[in-house]
């Protein structure tokens, strides 16, 4: 009986793996840096559509963000003004005249919603 019961597992064990290497894509893996070699239009200054949290963690990590063209809407800046104190130092970088600002013709819609509005146009 123990016999059958190792026999049953290893089968079942078997089926398993199948099922899981089915599901799994064993592409070979490329170098995002390809994208770049063969998009030769695509080049520095990069333009940035830049969101709140990208802001916030930009500012806590001290990220050299001007180093792109920063573009941000005017939902990300009146979401980061109605944030108040949290993000004071974000606020105030995003002010800079390096920021370029991207008028939005919507009223009452996230700033999640509004950049992914204009990433897909």
């Amino acid at each position: 009986k123990e016999e059958n019961r190792i026999i049953r597992k290893k089968k079942e064990d078997e089926q398993e793996l199948k099922i899981k290497e089915a599901c799994y894509d064993f592409s070979p893996k490329i170098s995002s840096a390809m994208f770049l070699k063969f998009n030769n239009q695509l080049g520095p200054p990069f333009h940035v559509l830049v969101d709140t949290n990208f802001v916030n963690f930009a500012v806590k990590n001290r990220l050299d963000v001007i180093q792109a063209i920063p573009y941000i809407t005017d939902c990300v800046m009146g979401e980061l003004e109605k944030a108040g104190r949290r993000f004071k130092i974000a606020l105030k970088v995003i002010k800079d005249n390096r920021f370029q600002r991207l008028k939005c013709d919507h009223k009452g819609t996230y700033a999640d919603d509004c950049l992914v509005q204009r990433v897909t146009q």
